[in-house]
């Protein structure tokens, strides 16, 4: 049976996690090993793995775990360039021409690891098995929103953080708002239909934003979308590909706009199909706003792990989509995890 071992994340603002106590416990019951590393930062107490029967070893130590165990983790490893010799279950940013993505694949080229791609975890109709999408979504409209108010007051954004959750999230923002609503912003958002752009949509609606949802429809004849510039803020909430079309052209900020605000939750700056092509970095908690016009004033708000400002629901949320998968690691020969091995060995051998 599959030795499971759940990495301390390394990230900064990183508290989240994939695996739950009652999951780890169910895992352990269908004959998994399960080896947790302790971790203060975690959303979910070690504890509380421990109580549920797991291993809990040091933090950071997965290098040295056995060969066989497969290393489950979200957001980025170290950049050290070790070689990798497990098999790592994680969000990589790999396979869409990433700059980081590309040294990732050699190191795992170097160990003779396997990259499972989270976001390439799929059914056999090609929809993702789990996703953070809805909290992404949720969290990315209300930093933009931050951004616009930031605006309102002559100001850019300063850093955000977590929340305990939704409601509170929610009442913060209401507060910050309140005295600029009397000229309330409307928002477009493409990929309304999909998990990330219900996210967006749900926030927004809360603080009596109007919000225009397009999907596939309305893009589909290729652009140029002047409607973009002509809303407050704009959404790209699509996980895009090589047919994607430019949203957000060079020359928009220059350009006769209603537009001040762009959340990319997408947030695929340095992918060969960026849709969004008027910046070239991530964000930030600590800068969270990315100016790339004065006036009128144009920011770009694109953090990578936006889930992470609700950690609990989102991870608990996250976990209970992703269970049954990962139970599936004992017997999938030509599943989900089967596609996923077949993604990464496309990509490597591009390498």
């Amino acid at each position: 049976m599959p030795h499971l071992w759940v990495r301390a994340e390394q990230r900064d603002n990183e508290t989240r996690v994939g695996l739950t106590p009652e999951g780890a416990a169910d895992l352990l019951a269908a004959g998994f090993t399960v080896t947790v590393e302790a971790s203060d930062s975690r959303v979910i107490a070690t504890q509380d793995y421990a109580d549920a029967g797991c291993t809990i070893a040091p933090a950071y130590s997965w290098p040295d775990a056995p060969a066989d165990a497969i290393i489950f983790g979200l957001k980025e490893l170290p950049e050290d360039g070790t070689p990798l010799p497990h098999q790592h279950i994680m969000f990589g940013h790999a396979f869409k021409g990433q700059s980081a993505g590309q040294t990732l694949l050699k190191r795992f080229k170097a160990g003779g690891g396997t990259l499972l791609d989270l976001e390439y975890l799929t059914d056999g109709n090609g929809r993702r098995v789990a996703a953070f999408g809805y909290w992404a979504g949720f969290a990315g409209a209300a930093v933009a929103l931050k951004c616009w108010a930031a605006q309102q007051r002559g100001e850019v954004a300063g850093p955000v953080a977590p929340y305990p959750n939704a409601e509170a999230m929610k009442a913060a923002l209401r507060k910050e708002l309140a005295p600029f609503m009397d000229q309330a912003p409307d928002a477009l958002i493409i990929g309304a239909l999909g998990r990330v752009g219900t996210g967006a949509a749900d926030l927004c609606k809360a603080m009596d934003v109007t919000v225009t949802g397009w999907d596939m429809a309305e893009t589909a004849h290729g652009g140029p979308f002047p409607e973009i510039l002509g809303h407050t803020l704009f959404f790209n909430c699509i996980l895009a590909g090589p047919n994607t079309p430019p949203f957000v052209r060079p020359d928009a900020p220059t350009s006769l706009r209603k537009l001040r605000v762009i959340g990319d939750v997408a947030c695929d700056p340095d992918s060969d199909f960026n849709p969004v092509q008027v910046y070239d970095k991530t964000t930030t908690w600590a800068e969270p706003a990315l100016r790339v016009h004065d006036d009128p004033p144009l920011d770009v708000t694109a953090i990578d792990n936006l889930p992470s400002m609700l950690p609990l629901e989102s991870a608990q949320d996250y976990a209970r989509q992703l269970l049954p998968t990962l139970r599936s690691l004992a017997g999938d020969q030509a599943g989900v995890w089967a596609r996923a091995e077949a993604t990464f060995a496309k990509h490597l051998a591009a390498v």
